[in-house]
């Protein structure tokens, strides 16, 4: 197993703008992400194998709904706290903050706003102690960048719903207790729905040969003649607009997650190119790889702004949907960018599992298309500025 020897960039020295108990948080999450994740993700990653054995280590970081009140067994910490553990998470490996976020922003999210407090006490304890893991049933086979064609549905039975329909690309679904589903009824409008593990009919086939989010458990949600007792409506908000809801809380744990995998990427290049010698000194040495590493902490740079302007935000209440939009997508591109780089900078010893970045790579080819693709982003934007919808 190797070293973790990251160091995080702070070019700006933004961690002025940060609490003690945000570098307590953030300090915490880093630690446990070089004691137990980077020795062994690269294995895993190889494998296509999900480290179940972390599940523990993140409930005790708070990773699991870090902003839900203590009552209901979160941390209740702000949303910056929360964007600081993702960032480190993600530092380590995409799919375990995938992991993270679907279990935060996803299902305890949606049961903490919309749920009974019959719901919120059987649930959300569990799952922020990572006893109880769930998943998030909004994209179909046939409607991703369109949730609101959605077939899936359920029909009044008079004692239950029975709930008929499939869902895909799903995180933790293979081994979820309970999915956050969303379904339309009898008349076209779209309720959640708490489908538990057990019941009859309802299965989770796992997805195979994925060249992304290798650690990572994705699946499918088949619900046939699935029979949900009526308690299990999420009743505190219906139509397109709830389960949007949780995409925004989704969408600004990534824009903070996806400087974690630039962090790391921009790190190990950073590394490689003061010890690499050729031509009888480092490559470091060269204009060209000088470029490449300012132009890395430079996007590195913008974006932690972004993110810390947009917790801020977040914590008074004031942050918008568009504005989520806008650093979910730029957040996440200029991490990508960076990994393409920072794979240059390595050369071929860029492209094996001996460092990190092919897989940051090929992890952040999902991040810039889940939870909304860097194309749908661009037109919420374009919505929000112009007033003027262009998606149909």
């Amino acid at each position: 197993m190797k070293t973790d020897q990251f160091q995080s960039p702070d070019y700006y020295q933004l961690d002025d703008l940060l609490s003690e108990e945000h570098l307590l948080v953030r300090q915490s999450a880093r630690d446990w992400v070089k004691r137990e994740v980077t020795p062994i993700i690269e294995d895993y990653a190889q494998r296509a194998q999900f480290p179940k054995q972390l599940i523990k280590g993140l409930a005790d970081i708070g990773a699991f709904g870090p902003y839900i009140p203590e009552e209901y067994g979160g941390a209740g910490l702000d949303q910056i706290s929360y964007g600081l553990i993702m960032q480190e998470i993600e530092r380590g490996d995409s799919g375990i903050r995938s992991t993270a976020s679907v279990q935060s922003s996803l299902v305890m999210y949606p049961i903490w706003k919309y749920g009974t407090e019959a719901q919120r006490q059987k649930f959300l304890p569990k799952l922020a102690s990572g006893e109880m893991m769930g998943c998030f049933g909004l994209t179909e086979p046939d409607h991703g960048s369109n949730p609101g064609g959605m077939v899936t549905n359920f029909k009044d039975k008079g004692s239950y719903f029975l709930l008929n329909g499939a869902k895909m690309w799903i995180s933790n679904a293979p081994f979820a207790d309970v999915a956050v589903v969303w379904a339309k009824d009898e008349t076209g409008r779209i309720h959640g729905l708490l489908v538990e593990r057990g019941m009859d009919g309802f299965s989770t086939p796992e997805t195979h040969n994925k060249w992304s989010l290798r650690a990572s458990a994705t699946g499918e949600l088949i619900f046939d003649n699935v029979k949900v007792p009526k308690e299990n409506l999420l009743p505190g908000k219906s139509g397109l607009g709830a389960p949007l809801g949780c995409l925004d809380s989704a969408r600004y744990g990534i824009a903070w997650g996806a400087i974690g995998a630039a962090m790391d990427c921009y790190d190990t290049a950073l590394r490689y190119a003061k010890e690499r010698i050729q031509f009888d000194k480092p490559i470091g040495a060269t204009q060209l790889q000088q470029k490449k590493l300012a132009e890395m902490i430079t996007k590195i740079t913008k974006a932690q702004l972004l993110a810390w302007r947009l917790g801020v935000l977040r914590d008074q209440g004031k942050a918008t949907t568009a504005q989520i939009s806008m650093a979910k997508r730029n957040n996440v591109n200029m991490a990508i960018e960076i990994a393409r780089e920072a794979r240059q900078v390595l050369g071929g010893m860029g492209i094996t599992g001996e460092y990190s970045i092919m897989r940051h790579m090929m992890n952040l080819e999902s991040v810039i298309t889940y939870e909304g693709t860097h194309d749908i982003h661009l037109l919420i934007t374009g919505n929000d500025i112009t007033g003027l919808q262009a998606f149909k």
